[in-house]
This record gives C-alpha cells, sequence and structure tokens, in this order.
C-alpha cells in the first residue's frame, strides 16, 4: 500500500488580539528543547508561519493521529510565547507580514517584490508515495483534471486584508502569481519533466527546482508525488479526506498508465478555468467537472472523483470512510463556509479567528 505523508503551514495568532505575529523564531525555539519534535516543526517563507510534517504513513487512521497531534503540540509550544495557531489559509484581518531572515527567503524577496512579500498562504501538501520517476510523472500526467475537485474540497481563505474576497480559496489565487504555479501540461516521460523543470531554471527566474510550484510535481526530496493544490484545511478530519483521496489518485492513476491507458488531454487553458471556478465557488455553486469540462453542481463533481478512485478506494479499506468523510464535509461545508458562518454570526474576523483556532487544536 502507497504511503502518504502531510505538510500543513499554520497561522500564528496573538492569543489575545488573534492578530497574526510574527513568533515563528521563538515558536521553533520552544520546540527545539523538545527534541522528539526537532524534527517535526520548520520555518516558512512568513515569520507568521509555522509548517509541520507527518511521518509516511499507509493507514489513514494512523496519518489522523499524527495530524491531531503535531497540530495540539504546535498550539502549546505557540502557547508558551503568548500565542495561538489557527488551521487559516488566509488570514481574516489585515496584516503586514514579514518575511523570515533567511538567505533563500529574502532572495525571493528581492526578486519577487510585492509576491514574496503578501505571500502569508498556509497550503496542505500531501506526499504520495511511487515506485519510480516513471511512474510518478504517468501519475501526474493523469491526475491534472482532478486537482480543482480537491481545491475546492478544502478551500479554507474567504478573507484577505479584512474583506470579503469574493472566493472561497483567495490562497490560490495569490499563490497563483508566482511564475512556476498552477497546472501544466502533459509531459509523457520522467525524461521530458526533468528536462522541462531545468529549462525553466536555467532562464534564471527560478532560483532552483524547489521552485517549480505546479500543482503536483515529483519532490525533489522524497520518492513521492507532491500534490500541492489545497488550502489547509480547518478541521483535521478534512486533511485526512483530502490525504485518502490523494492517495486513491495516484493509486487509480498509475493502474491506468500500466493497463496502457493514455490520459486525458485537456489543455492547460481548461484546467486554469476549472482551478479559477474552484477558487471562486468551493462547494457552494459550480464546478468544473473533470472529465467533460462543463459546469455541474460542485456535489457532481465531488462524486465524479469518488467514483473515479473507488476502486483504490475499495482495495485499501478507505471506501465507506471516504463516503461517510465526503457526506459531512457536504453537510457541514468547507473552511470558507465554515468562516463566513461565524463571521455572520459574530460579526467580527477576530472572533471568527479565535474560534478556528480552537478547532484547529480541539
Amino acid at each position: 500500500m502507497r504511503s502518504v505523508g502531510v505538510e500543513e503551514e499554520l497561522l500564528l495568532v496573538d492569543m489575545e488580539t488573534n492578530e497574526p505575529r510574527a513568533l515563528s523564531t521563538a515558536v521553533l525555539a520552544v520546540a527545539s528543547r523538545d527534541g522528539r519534535h526537532g524534527q517535526i516543526f520548520e520555518k516558512e517563507l512568513q515569520r507568521e508561519q509555522l509548517e509541520f510534517a507527518t511521518h509516511p504513513q499507509t493507514g489513514m487512521g494512523e496519518l489522523a493521529a499524527e495530524i491531531e497531534r503535531w497540530r495540539a503540540e504546535a498550539g502549546r509550544h505557540a502557547g508558551e510565547v503568548g500565542a495561538a495557531v489557527a488551521a487559516l489559509a488566509t488570514s481574516p484581518l489585515p496584516v503586514s507580514p514579514s518575511i523570515t531572515p533567511d538567505e533563500r527567503y529574502q532572495w525571493l524577496e528581492k526578486e519577487f517584490g510585492l509576491t514574496a512579500q503578501e505571500q502569508l498562504t498556509c497550503g496542505c501538501h500531501v506526499h504520495v508515495s511511487v515506485d519510480s520517476d516513471e511512474e510518478g510523472v504517468a501519475v501526474l500526467d493523469r491526475v491534472r483534471p482532478w486537482l480543482p475537485v480537491l481545491l475546492a474540497l478544502s478551500a479554507n481563505s474567504p478573507y484577505w486584508q479584512g474583506e470579503d474576497s469574493g472566493y472561497s480559496s483567495y490562497r490560490s489565487r495569490v499563490w497563483g502569481r508566482w511564475p512556476s504555479a498552477g497546472p501544466v501540461e502533459i509531459f509523457g516521460s520522467a525524461d521530458r519533466y526533468h528536462a522541462q523543470v531545468q529549462a525553466m531554471v536555467d532562464t534564471g527566474v527560478l532560483r532552483d527546482e524547489g521552485m517549480v510550484y505546479f500543482d503536483a510535481r515529483l519532490s525533489n526530496a522524497y520518492p513521492t508525488v507532491e500534490i500541492r493544490v489545497a488550502d489547509v484545511c480547518l478541521n483535521a478530519s478534512d486533511t485526512v479526506l483530502l490525504a485518502t483521496l490523494a492517495r486513491a489518485l495516484v493509486e487509480t492513476a498509475a493502474r491506468a498508465w500500466q493497463a496502457g491507458e493514455p490520459p486525458a488531454r485537456q489543455g492547460v487553458g481548461l484546467l486554469r478555468l476549472a482551478a479559477w471556478s474552484a477558487a471562486r465557488s468551493g462547494l457552494e455553486r459550480q464546478l468544473i467537472h473533470p472529465v467533460t469540462m462543463r459546469p455541474v453542481p460542485a456535489e457532481a463533481a465531488v462524486r465524479a472523483l469518488f467514483d473515479h478512485v473507488r476502486d483504490a478506494l475499495d482495495d485499501s479499506r478507505d471506501l465507506i470512510p471516504v463516503q461517510d468523510a465526503i457526506t459531512e464535509l457536504l453537510r457541514r461545508g468547507n473552511g470558507a463556509r465554515v468562516q463566513r458562518e461565524l463571521f455572520r454570526r459574530t460579526g467580527s474576523l477576530r472572533d471568527v479567528i479565535a474560534e478556528c483556532s480552537r478547532l484547529t487544536t480541539g
């Protein structure tokens, strides 16, 4: 069974005011005192962020327990310096982010200006193991049209600088400012993938392969496909659903490749429109159907994804848990809906953040 690992980026906020706070260095210092956590928590581009990564897991129950544990530990470490953590993909309150004092991040700020300076966004990256780069690229070629549905499920960033953006995932729109971000063409082979990545680095625009910000890519650190399209999810259970669907997508794509089935050939232009629709609507209105490329109710697109990966879910014994999790998510709503409902009820973005912080470590 393929292993799965998750990276989550969390927002650091003041425990009293709920405003984003540039405290990652202090939180990491607290975490480093606990030897068990030395390799779990990491800095990110902005000092208002904290990232953690799980270990590779094959059981979704074990993955869920680890995500919940590291969220709770992140909250505990942050609490020691007067902060809290919130699984929010953008800050609802206005913020002027501060770049982490790191040579790489300062290079990004110098080269990319406001794109880097304003990039206070928190995503969720899912790593799924593959047997080879050849299998990995075959997977990348075949998962492309399904990734916008994952974005819609995870959408958790309706607010930007104190205003409702009109989007469910405004993070994805801000992230899309990077020149290498978004959907990509069909590569056809590992050699072509690596040649394209090298050609992009050779332009001088990108510092290195780590700046290839495709919606899904081969990891340059692990033998995995890294699916990077999602917002960080408000509820840990939604992160587990996202990871389970991602693994099933990878397994389904690998089986299709092994059977000699060619990838669907939707152009990048159509995939960009599908991603925009997912960012705009989340689960509230219509999405672009991954097969027909026509608008359908969001639930229909989600059900199409479920049907597409049904066999892989059944084989990993995840079919019923995923079916139940999708039903619950559609009933409750993703993070974007929860945030907006909280604001309608309280009229305060500070209260939204406070409640989302509680849900993060709850």
